[in-house]
């Protein structure tokens, strides 16, 4: 019989495409988020099997679960051996162990290699059958500190073990956003790893420039492409840092966020970041302002009285300018965003701004093409590089477009 909990498989995405999941639940209050979660990972293509422990069927039924993943649940080990089936060492076993919730009891069974539930025994096996393993911790705060616990995460840590959590609000450990642990579910699953060991730097969203405390100038960018990037680049296996303006898409997890405004603040950050540190790849898709104003106003300007007024603005700095003179051996992708021109001119535009800032690649997009540029989530693009090679991305997801544009990237730092 076909399940129709089924139709929702891959249509968020195909990350997990193929790759078989076991959800294991346990005995927290926040095992209620276990249904969305468990259909979440389906959205993005796996397929979902469940464990659950006796204090986790207290709370949700295993009924449910069934229903969510349209597959049976595992309540108690049987002559089946369901975590061999599961968790042995053979072709057919999962790709994944995810234990969410995981009460501090869990972890210190697991710690401890003590086999008393359906979940703990199939986490043994699947350390034994070495099958990667993502636990999201969910319990009170003075728990979640006891120097036991704490022990046993960084026991479990040392063998290999993932956690993503959890978040300290109210008190409380909470388990992790299902969207997080998507997210980390998605990188540890991730192939190639092919930027593991390089540290990233992408700059991303608008800056604003003050006129006065309340009027700013600024431009629509959203942040959108920029995080897309930083994403996939952490995906890769990336150390990523961001230095982001103020733009309406949320940071990626795992990354170092440096919060900035103005043209002068996102300056002075990447000076920051480039004399701090080594960065083998930095990616310019900030939309930095062009022009400033000569003079910011302390005080807001009043309307009522001031009928006219003149506002001087003066060049901003080119900050993608200052990056190979910061770190030479940097490899540099910079952004041109051109509006209503042909293809030959677009990529004229791009390549002469790729040799002003001695880049190493630039992703020039047309932002009069219906669905391109700001505030879409969707892009299309042409990426230049130093000898004029150019690679059109059509009309894609911005994901899609970021992979593309690592891709490039990836491809000429193994030259």
């Amino acid at each position: 019989m076909r399940f129709t909990s089924k139709d929702i498989v891959g249509t968020k995405g195909e990350e997990l495409k193929g790759r078989k999941i076991v959800l294991c639940l346990t005995g927290s209050v926040a095992v209620a988020k276990a249904p969305e979660l468990a259909r979440e990972l389906m959205r993005h293509g796996a397929e979902v099997y469940v464990f659950m422990s006796k204090a986790a069927q207290e709370l949700v039924s295993p009924k449910l679960m069934e229903w969510a993943t349209g597959n049976p649940v595992v309540t108690e080990l049987t002559g089946a051996v369901e975590h061999v089936a599961m968790a042995g060492k053979h072709p057919e076993r999962a790709d994944l162990v995810l234990v969410a919730p995981a009460t501090a009891n869990t972890i210190g069974k697991i710690a401890a290699g003590i086999d008393d539930t359906p979940v703990t025994t199939l986490v043994s096996t699947a350390l034994g059958s070495g099958i990667p393993i993502l636990v999201a911790p969910a319990m009170h705060e003075s728990m979640y500190d006891h120097p036991i616990v704490e022990e046993n995460i960084r026991k479990l840590k040392s063998i290999g073990v993932w956690f993503v959590g959890p978040r300290l609000v109210e008190g409380k450990a909470k388990v992790a956003e299902v969207d997080e642990i998507v997210e980390y579910t998605i990188r540890i699953l991730r192939e190639p790893k092919d930027l593991e060991g390089k540290r990233v730097l992408v700059t991303a969203g608008p800056t604003l420039e003050y006129i006065d405390p309340v009027r700013i100038i600024t431009n629509r960018s959203s942040g959108k492409m920029g995080m897309a990037i930083a994403n996939e680049a952490l995906r890769r296996g990336a150390e990523v840092t961001v230095i982001y303006g103020p733009g309406t898409a949320p940071p990626p997890y795992g990354a170092k966020v440096v919060r900035v405004e103005t043209t002068e603040e996102m300056h002075k950050a990447l000076v920051s970041e480039l004399e701090g540190g080594r960065y083998d790849v930095v990616v310019a898709a900030a939309a930095v302002s062009d022009w400033i104003p000569e003079r910011s106003y302390g005080y807001k300007l009043p309307s009522n009285t001031l009928r006219e007024f003149t506002l001087r603005l003066k060049a901003a700095p080119k900050l993608v300018e200052y990056v190979k003179r910061l770190s030479p051996k940097s490899f540099l992708v910079a952004f041109k965003a051109v509006y209503r021109l042909s293809v030959d001119g677009l990529i004229e535009e791009g390549y002469r701004k790729l040799v002003e800032a001695d880049a190493d690649l630039i992703v020039v997009n047309d932002v009069g093409r219906a669905g391109s540029g700001f505030m879409v989530d969707t892009n299309e693009v042409y990426i230049v590089d130093r000898d004029k090679n150019v690679l059109h991305v059509p009309l894609s997801p911005k994901t899609f477009v970021a992979e593309k544009i690592l891709d490039c990237v990836v491809e000429k730092l193994s030259r």
